[in-house]
């Protein structure tokens, strides 16, 4: 086997790779709930990544469209392939590392609003409102961070959702067991009519409060893992730029063997970054309700 043809074996199997890394990394691994989805909805998914918003779709495509124009750069700069598959890597990659820790301040975000929605609802209830009513005149005081979910949850019960169905989705659409605790006393209260939904609506809303400061003191203590991630990103692309305008120091890689041992040593340092940030991550919290069934959504 000649050189050219082990450098196109090697250069082919760094880019399956890499592209394996680029998905994971942005779309993620865990399969939504649904019908198994075909060769169109994957392809579809693959071009526009797992976010539900237009404007993360259109982000995740900008990135995806600078990492082939990026990696086809440092291409043709450096002449290996190798790192071009890095510096394509690193472009979605390296706002993902930095990202460390935002997901998470913006679940107790979340948390802390559907507290402060739970006691707008009490306090709407205790005027002596339906539920459904209730939950429709919550919509103007909305707290922002759950305020889309609100409104589509007071959308469905006006176009004729049965109550429990609008409700285990809304649950689905926040996915925190705090707002399970919440839409299950409202279940429950759909079933005996209890007159004291207020108060296990105050009660709820007080622990949301504890749960908040509890997740956010959790928080404050992960950030030395976290700084390792930034600070290994760092390394990461000092390592890449350097390699891009010193030729003499990438000049053992041109080998095929060097592209072996280059696409080695970066694969198990993308691992490491991956790695150390999923130390940073805290578990995510187990829910208790189901997701609404399909075939009960209409009254």
């Amino acid at each position: 086997m000649s050189m050219i043809e082990l450098i196109a074996l090697f250069s082919g199997a760094a880019f399956v790779a890499g592209l394996v890394l680029v998905v994971v990394a942005l779309v993620g691994t865990r399969r939504p709930a649904g019908p198994a989805p075909g060769a169109q909805p994957g392809v579809r998914r693959l071009s526009t990544g797992s976010g539900s918003g237009r404007r993360e779709q259109r982000r995740y495509q900008v990135l995806l469209g600078a990492a082939v124009v990026a990696g086809a750069l440092a291409f043709l700069l450096t002449g290996l392939p190798v790192v071009g598959l890095l510096v394509a890597v690193a472009v979605p990659g390296v706002p993902w590392l930095f990202a460390v820790g935002r997901a998470e301040q913006r679940a107790i975000a979340r948390i802390e609003a559907v507290g402060d929605w739970t006691r707008r609802l009490k306090d709407i209830c205790g005027t002596g409102q339906g539920l459904q009513q209730a939950i429709v005149g919550t919509i103007a005081t909305a707290p922002e961070e759950i305020q889309e979910e609100v409104r589509t949850l007071a959308a469905r019960l006006q176009a004729g959702w049965l109550a429990k169905s609008a409700l285990l989705a809304f649950a689905d659409e926040i996915g925190d067991p705090v707002c399970d605790q919440v839409v299950a006393a409202l279940i429950l209260h759909l079933t005996d009519r209890g007159e004291r939904l207020g108060d296990v609506l105050g009660s709820i809303a007080s622990a949301a409060s504890a749960e908040v400061a509890t997740r956010r003191e959790i928080e404050a203590k992960r950030t030395q893992p976290r700084f390792a991630v930034r600070f290994l990103t760092g390394m990461t692309l000092a390592a890449l730029a350097y390699a891009l305008v010193n030729t003499e120091y990438i000049q053992p890689y041109r080998t095929p063997f060097g592209q072996l041992v280059m696409a080695v040593l970066g694969a198990a340092f993308v691992g490491l970054l991956v790695w150390v940030r999923s130390m940073s991550q805290p578990p995510r919290p187990a829910r208790f309700l189901p997701a609404p069934d399909p075939e009960e959504v209409i009254a």
